[in-house]
């Protein structure tokens, strides 16, 4: 691979994991947390967001096939990336690191909540609180759900420090001081939302 084409993908897997990968992300948990609100409410919430127009049409080249690409081409820079003290310093580099070994487990936790519900439901099982409920009911799936909410909670936060850099939003230390502060922020909100979510369904 080219330096060209390599520089050129991998702007484009920046942009796509903020725009629609991190907006769905963001969302998703939103919609999740109605299920602090109840049964109805999940189901309704739920319901709402099955019914739109052009739900496949959506769904395939606004969240899986980005998604795919995403993930897929984030895989191989994990594996072929080189951690860079020198440059980041420790803090970021640990950073570095942990995109990367969270992304990893992000491709088959995802893989995994899809066959589970997505491809449930296209063999006709309804993606409702029962379904989930079952799910998280086992001890298992539930530790299970909870990493993998704080692995794309940390995933999305941490790559949106990197899209500003990457995109030369930030390019002073102290830019990029302050929006660190402001990911490490969005990290913890997104993340209690995420499992507040999680917890209303076996609580």
């Amino acid at each position: 691979m080219s330096r060209e084409s390599d520089f050129y993908l991998r702007r484009l897997h920046s942009l796509l994991g903020v725009i629609p990968v991190g907006l769905f992300v963001a969302q998703h948990l939103v919609i999740n947390h109605f299920a602090t609100r109840g049964e109805e409410a999940f189901n309704t919430a739920s319901n709402f967001m099955g019914s739109l127009p052009f739900v496949l049409f959506l769904e395939w080249f606004i969240i899986y096939i980005p998604l795919m690409f995403h993930g897929f081409y984030g895989v191989y820079i994990a594996f072929t990336a080189k951690n860079n003290v020198q440059r980041y310093g420790t803090f970021r580099n640990w950073m570095f690191f942990l995109q990367r070994v969270t992304g990893v487990f992000l491709v088959i936790f995802i893989a995994w909540h899809v066959y589970e519900t997505r491809i449930q439901k296209a063999l006709g099982a309804e993606v409702n609180f029962d379904m989930m409920e079952n799910i998280l009911s086992n001890p298992f799936m539930l530790a299970f759900y909870i990493a993998g909410v704080l692995a794309a909670t940390f995933h999305l936060a941490n790559g949106l420090w990197s899209f500003a850099v990457t995109w030369g939003i930030t390019q002073s230390p102290r830019s990029q001081t302050i929006v660190t502060y402001i990911t490490i922020l969005a990290f913890l909100v997104l993340s209690v939302i995420g499992v507040q979510a999680l917890l209303a369904f076996v609580v």
